[in-house]
C-alpha cells in the first residue's frame, strides 16, 4: 500500500511514515478505562484521538484490528505498585460487588463513547477474562529469570535489563519521580522501579478478587494486562499503542520490559499517546473540583459533538485547557456549521475533480500527524468554493467518516436492528432468567458478561429486561 499516515512515535520520539507488519492490515491496541467511576472528559480526549487515528487509517485504505482492554482488577492507587485497589475502592464507595461497580461503570464508559461517536474497538476484552494467560506469562518470566518471588508476592527484576526507561533519555534518577515517593515504600522490590506482576493474599487481604495461582492465592498487578490481552489477540507483536501520556511512565514502560523479555524480540513498533486536558488549576483528574463528565457537558447544555470538536480543533500532542467560555464559542461555531451544510441541497452532478481533489487534501492533512485542525480548515474551506452542493455534500460525508461530527445528521441509526442480532440477544435474555430462577448467579453474569463482550447492554427495569447496542 501507498505510505499516506505518519505521527509522532514516543518510543523514537520522532514524526515517523506509518508501516504496518502486514501490507494493509493494523493491530492497534488502546489502553481502556478502569471501570471504577465515570470517564472525566479529560480520559475521553484520548478515546477520541485515538478514534480518530483508527478511522484516519481506515480512510486512507487499512484494514484496522483494535483491541481494548477494561481492567476490572489490579489498577491501585499508586503507580508505585501499593495502595488500594482502585475497583476495590469505588466497591466501598457506593457499596456494592467490584463486579457490579465493574458492569455498571462499563456500561457508562460505552454510553459515553456512543455520545461522542467513538466507535466500538473490535475487540473488549476484561482482565478477569484473562486470569490464565497472566499466570502463564509471570511463570515464563520467572523460568527465565526476569522475575523474582519477595514476600509471597511476585516482582519483575527491572535490572535484568539493558535498558528498561525505553522512552525517555532521562537519568533512571529523575525518572523516579514516575514511581512516587510519596508512598511506602515497598521493601520487597531488590530494585525501586520493579513492579509487581502478582500481590498475593497475604498482602491484601481485602481484595474481593482472587484467583489460585502458583504463588498462593492472590491477584494480578496492573501491567500485566496488556501485554497478555494483546498477546491474546494479535500474537507476538502488533503495530500500535495508545493511551494518554501519563500511561508513558510506568504503564507502558513495564508493558515493553515484561513483553520483550517475555517473547525475546521488539514487540510494538508505534506508540501514540495524547496529552492531558487541563482546568485553569492543571491537569483534570476525578480526585479535584467539579468532576466533569459527558452527561455533566449534557446537563449543561453542550452538544458531545461540541466537545469532540473542542478537541479536534486542537493538536492532539498539546496541552488542552478546559473552560466553559471556549466550549461556548465552539458550540456556536458548530451550530452555523451545521446549518451552513443544512442549506446544501443533493443538486448537480458529481464533479469528481473536485471531489479527489479535497479528499487527497483532508487526507494529507490528517496524515500529516494527525492535524485534525488542518482537517477541519479544509471542511470550511470545501464550503465556500464554488463546486456544486452535490459534490459539497459528498465530500462532507467523506470527511465526517473522520471527523465524525454528524455533520449531515446521518452519523447514528439507532433504531436499525438486524432480526438475526436480535433473536440470539432475546434467546440470551431468556437463558439468563432461567438461570436467576434457578439461583444460578454466576451463569447469569456469564451470559451478561458474553452479551457485553459483543456490544449489547442488558438494563433490568421494573418492565423487565431491556437491551441497547452500546
Amino acid at each position: 500500500m501507498e505510505n499516506r499516515i505518519k505521527f509522532y512515535n514516543t518510543l523514537t520520539r520522532t514524526v515517523e511514515n506509518f508501516i504496518p507488519n502486514e501490507d494493509g492490515k493494523v493491530k492497534m491496541y488502546t489502553c481502556g478505562p478502569t471501570v471504577y467511576h465515570f470517564a472525566h472528559i479529560g480520559n475521553l480526549r484520548s478515546y477520541i484521538m485515538e478514534d480518530v487515528l483508527e478511522k484516519t487509517l481506515r480512510y486512507a485504505g487499512y484494514d484496522v484490528k483494535r483491541v481494548m482492554n477494561i481492567t476490572d482488577v489490579g489498577h491501585l492507587s499508586s503507580d508505585a505498585d501499593t495502595g488500594e485497589d482502585k475497583m476495590l475502592k469505588g466497591a466501598k464507595r457506593e457499596h456494592k460487588t467490584v463486579m457490579e461497580i465493574a458492569k455498571f461503570y462499563t456500561d457508562a464508559f460505552f454510553s459515553d463513547c456512543e455520545k461522542l461517536n467513538i466507535k466500538r474497538p473490535d475487540v473488549i476484552e476484561p482482565a478477569t477474562n484473562c486470569i490464565d494467560e497472566f499466570i502463564h506469562m509471570i511463570e515464563a518470566l520467572l523460568e527465565k529469570g526476569y522475575a523474582y518471588i519477595a514476600g509471597d508476592n511476585v516482582y519483575f527484576d527491572t535490572s535484568k535489563l539493558k535498558d528498561y526507561y525505553v522512552f525517555s533519555s532521562q537519568s533512571e534518577k529523575e525518572l523516579m519521580v514516575g514511581v512516587r515517593d510519596d508512598v511506602d515504600e515497598d521493601t520487597n522490590k531488590k530494585n525501586k522501579s520493579d513492579f509487581v506482576l502478582w500481590f498475593t493474599k497475604s498482602k491484601f487481604d481485602n481484595q474481593e478478587l482472587k484467583w489460585d495461582s502458583p504463588w498462593g492465592v492472590g491477584y494480578p498487578g496492573w501491567h500485566i494486562e496488556c501485554s497478555c490481552i494483546s498477546m491474546k489477540h494479535f500474537g507476538d507483536s502488533m503495530d500500535i499503542h495508545c493511551g494518554g501520556v501519563d500511561n508513558i511512565f510506568p504503564h507502558h514502560t513495564n508493558e515493553i520490559a515484561q513483553s520483550e523479555a517475555y517473547i525475546g524480540h521488539k514487540w510494538c513498533n508505534y506508540w501514540f499517546h495524547v496529552h492531558h486536558l487541563n482546568d485553569k488549576t492543571g491537569k483534570m483528574s476525578k480526585s479535584k473540583g467539579e468532576f466533569l463528565t459527558v452527561s455533566l457537558l449534557e446537563e449543561k447544555g453542550y452538544d458531545p459533538m461540541v466537545y469532540r470538536m473542542f478537541c479536534l480543533q486542537s493538536h492532539y500532542r498539546k496541552p488542552l485547557e478546559f473552560s466553559y467560555e471556549v466550549m461556548d464559542n465552539v458550540q456556536a461555531a458548530y451550530e452555523k456549521l451545521l446549518k451552513s451544510v443544512a442549506k446544501l441541497k443533493e443538486e448537480g452532478d458529481l464533479d469528481q475533480a473536485k471531489f479527489d481533489l479535497y479528499k487527497e487534501k483532508f487526507l494529507d492533512a490528517l496524515g500529516n500527524d494527525l492535524n485534525t485542525s488542518m482537517g477541519i480548515t479544509i471542511l470550511y474551506e470545501l464550503l465556500k468554493d464554488d463546486m456544486n452542493d452535490k459534490t459539497k455534500l459528498e465530500l462532507i460525508k467523506s470527511f465526517d467518516e473522520v471527523l465524525s461530527l454528524n455533520l449531515t445528521g446521518g452519523q447514528k441509526d439507532e433504531n436499525s436492528v438486524d432480526p438475526e442480532l436480535e433473536n440470539y440477544v432475546l434467546a440470551k435474555i431468556a437463558e439468563r432468567a432461567n438461570a436467576k430462577k434457578e439461583k444460578n448467579f454466576a451463569k447469569a453474569d456469564e451470559i451478561r458478561n458474553e452479551l457485553l463482550e459483543k456490544g449489547i447492554i442488558l438494563e433490568d427495569t421494573r418492565e423487565g429486561v431491556k437491551w441497547k447496542k452500546a
